[in-house]
């Protein structure tokens, strides 16, 4: 006799663990899964993987093997029980403090600053269930929720998440303001957009409203990355065409590559419609892609930059930290960021079953890797609960004062 749930038997198990190991073996990024041997991973954890009759056990073993290869995304997961990271909820990151919560990004394009929720704001429950350091938190995905938070004030509040207009949530993604001294600030939450187009817009606009600012802050803190509008405000950072650095697929990596011959995107297209060429000219090419900055006309700030980075600093958005960086095109203030810049794909494996893993690496022109690891910022400025409960950011106030003095 056997505990077998109908629907969850030994047979599919072991389909979905072939199928899992199949994908990984064909797909994962790195030929050499990362300096581990895949193979002998699967098999010493087959029996113990095979042996669970109850799907979220097995999903935890599988997701266990996963984190073996040491790299993340990975994930393996039914799609009932997708969960989602907090900041595609609220556009909103958090910070451990005092054994809680506390809301330390709050984007203007998100439903958490449309809530009136503010940094120092501590959560402190989804759907009922306490939220805890270092739990992180997690919401069901594409169902509603509602979270319990405490407010700056100790008043408690139960809230019910409303997500934006995705045209009126991009249009918040961007924001301008005069600091003093004739110091702008410059805000991007993200880079929505796989090419841009809108977004490269935005930003052009943005820079033409500081344009007589001697001095500019750009604000890239809790920003997720995206698509390749960063290479517009990389372009904004120098007068020059410069290689930026290269995705690096496995079939690339597997069959050698000189830098030089790789395919290059060296400029955002003007409208919708150039797109058709650009999805005609990359439909067929490997996705090993060389970054060039766009060679656009200098704003006044140019060279007079300081870019805000923190530990939710993550992909597309590191990319401009680490390519300033590695020119000396800006002051970083804040702290290191994330280290995760490896492209990732999420594939089908059957009975609703999907599969998260990096299918590509992010190398810079200077040969640099910042996975895992992430950039350093010039000076460091933690963010500060106790500070933001006072309405103060610490990090842009030292951001600001450097700005002012270059």
């Amino acid at each position: 006799m056997t505990n077998d749930l109908p629907e969850f038997s030994l047979a599919l198990r072991e389909k979905l663990l072939e199928a899992i190991a199949t994908t990984v073996q064909a797909r994962f990024f790195d030929p050499k899964c990362n300096g581990r041997d895949w193979r002998s991973l699967v098999q010493q954890a087959r029996d113990g993987i095979l042996q669970t009759t109850n799907p979220a056990d097995f999903e935890s073993c599988v997701q266990n093997l996963l984190e073996q290869l040491a790299v993340q995304p990975v994930g393996f997961f039914h799609r009932s029980r997708a969960k989602v990271p907090v900041y595609h909820v609220l556009r909103a990151t958090l910070c451990p403090y005092n054994g809680t919560w506390v809301f330390q990004d709050v984007q203007e394009d998100g439903p958490a600053l449309a809530a009136q929720i503010k940094p120092g704001d501590t959560l402190l429950a989804v759907n009922d269930t306490p939220t805890t350091p270092p739990e992180p938190v997690r919401f069901p995905a594409g169902a509603q929720a509602s979270i319990l938070i405490r407010r700056r004030n100790g008043n408690e509040e139960r809230i019910v998440p409303q997500a934006l207009p995705p045209d009126e949530a991009r249009r918040n993604s961007v924001r301008t303001s005069l600091l003093e001294n004739g110091v702008g600030y410059l805000k991007i939450t993200r880079f929505p957009g796989l090419v841009g187009v809108d977004m490269a817009r935005d930003i052009d606009a943005a820079v033409q409203t500081l344009s007589e600012c001697r001095s500019l802050v750009v604000d890239l803190r809790g920003n997720p990355g995206g698509g390749s509008a960063n290479l517009r405000l990389m372009s904004y950072l120098t007068p020059d065409k410069k290689p930026v650095g290269y995705s690096l697929t496995r079939p690339r990596a597997e069959r050698g590559y000189r830098r030089e011959e790789l395919a290059q995107f060296r400029r955002i297209p003007t409208s919708k419609l150039a797109l058709i060429g650009l999805a005609l000219r990359f439909k067929f090419a490997d996705k090993s892609i060389v970054v060039v900055t766009e060679g656009l006309k200098p704003p006044r700030f140019q060279g007079r930059v300081v870019l805000l980075a923190n530990e939710h600093t993550v992909s597309g958005a590191e990319i401009v930290v680490g390519f300033a960086k590695d020119h000396v095109l800006s002051r970083i203030v804040g702290t290191r960021t994330a280290g995760r810049l490896y492209g990732w794909s999420s594939f089908p494996i059957q009975q609703d079953y999907r599969l998260t893993i990096p299918v590509s690496n992010y190398i810079t022109w200077e040969g640099k890797c910042f996975e895992g690891t992430g950039i350093e910022p010039d000076v460091e400025v933690a963010f500060s609960p106790e500070a933001a409960r006072e309405g103060r950011d610490l990090q842009l106030e030292e951001g600001a004062k450097i700005a002012a003095s270059l």
